[in-house]
């Protein structure tokens, strides 16, 4: 667990749904030392501080591999986000005339191409949640059935409920149809154990800098042997210069220009701490975040959305009171208590339609690294003052 040797502010971050903080001492260390020794482009030049990027990206790239049960480093892409991830899957598989099926408590990161690509001739059909927001497989695979479909899109977790999905199960309905499965897995990767060789998904796009515990503007997508979505960007790749076309090798192929060095070498040390500790701290998450879970319940007045308490989740916590606002409890929290947390609709207002909560949205607690009891217990106080 974090030993905060670098002096932090007298705050209670709960707002790890939407990234990390603090960083580990290790990642930040590993980010600085990488710009000092290791500042060449990498896959470009031959001199030493060059082929140092190059050996930081390679490290990197195997360690994401080895924690996320992919055999072949090859097929584990850095982006610059989980978004820019989907965005490539979606928008280089998906056609004119293709269906997908794709779940109502999907991000904007997957909402807005798919709303883009319907006005191209894209045909998207949704598959309601329940009030939990959990999808059921036979809903999922009766509008499988329905017609003949191209992907099916799911998230893993619910930024906004924490409710974790039956990927394994949508997996097994998509590839008896044909189709892909289309994996959001930003709230998923480091919050639950991830084994891509298991768990049937054709594309996994997840961020570095939550749950991984990485660095902003980084993020990781896998795509299995066969999935070949057109890339979105070509230009530079260090090899293969005097051809006009992108080279079609991965990770080549998806990676034009400049990578972002440092921060993939940041991703790399975390991966490796979580590789270690990594059944530690999701323990420590799945108990902190019901305690805060069940503290929550025993205010006055106050909704928790998602999973009853003892049911599985990752470690966010969403909840909506009956006189006070959301933004008003989250400006509270912060102003007058040092307690941070997120209020909105935090980039999911298909999640939030789905749960009750589009027309007032939710105050969002997200439990992470480096988060103690104290901590919660510090902001179950002061929610109860707040709403009090």
């Amino acid at each position: 667990m974090p030993d905060r040797s670098h002096p932090l502010p007298d705050i209670v971050y709960l707002d790890h749904g939407a990234t990390s903080w603090p960083k580990p001492d290790v990642v930040v260390d590993t980010v600085v030392r990488t710009m000092i020794e290791a500042g060449g482009n990498p896959g470009r030049s031959a001199h030493r501080i060059a082929m140092a990027a190059s050996r930081a990206i390679v490290e990197a790239r195997s360690a994401v591999a080895t924690l996320l049960g992919v055999p072949d480093s090859r097929n584990v892409i850095f982006t610059s986000g989980s978004t820019a991830g989907l965005n490539l899957a979606i928008k280089g598989l998906l056609v004119p005339g293709d269906r997908v099926v794709v779940t109502s408590m999907e991000h904007n990161a997957v909402v807005r191409p798919l709303n883009l690509l319907a006005t191209r001739g894209v045909i998207v059909d949704v598959v309601r949640a329940d009030a939990a927001g959990r999808v059921d497989p036979d809903d999922v695979e009766a509008a499988v059935a329905a017609a003949p479909t191209r992907a099916v899109i799911c998230q893993h977790a619910s930024n906004v409920s924490g409710t974790i999905q039956p990927v394994g199960d949508l997996a097994d309905i998509a590839h008896a149809a044909g189709a892909l499965l289309i994996v959001d897995g930003s709230q998923g990767a480091g919050h639950l154990h991830v084994d891509l060789s298991a768990l049937g998904a054709d594309v996994y796009a997840c961020s570095g800098h939550k749950a991984l515990l990485g660095p902003q503007g980084v993020g990781i997508l896998y795509l299995a042997e066969g999935v070949e979505p057109e890339e979105l960007i070509q230009g530079g790749s260090g090899g293969r210069s005097e051809e006009p076309t992108q080279p079609r090798l991965r990770p080549d192929r998806y990676e034009a220009g400049t990578l972002n060095t440092p921060g993939i070498a940041g991703l790399g040390a975390a991966v490796r701490l979580l590789a270690e500790q990594g059944a530690e701290v999701r323990a420590a998450e799945v108990r902190l975040a019901r305690r805060l879970h069940e503290g929550l319940l025993a205010i006055r007045g106050m909704r928790v959305l998602g999973p009853p308490p003892g049911e599985e989740r990752v470690p966010i916590v969403s909840a909506v009171h009956d006189r006070i606002e959301p933004d008003r409890i989250a400006f509270e929290l912060d102003r007058a208590y040092g307690v941070a947390v997120r209020a909105g609709l935090h980039c999911a207002p298909w999640a939030h339609e789905t749960l009750g909560t589009l027309e007032t949205g939710a105050v969002r607690f997200g439990v992470g690294w480096g988060v103690t009891e104290s901590d919660v217990d510090r902001a179950l106080e002061a929610v109860a003052e707040v709403c009090g």
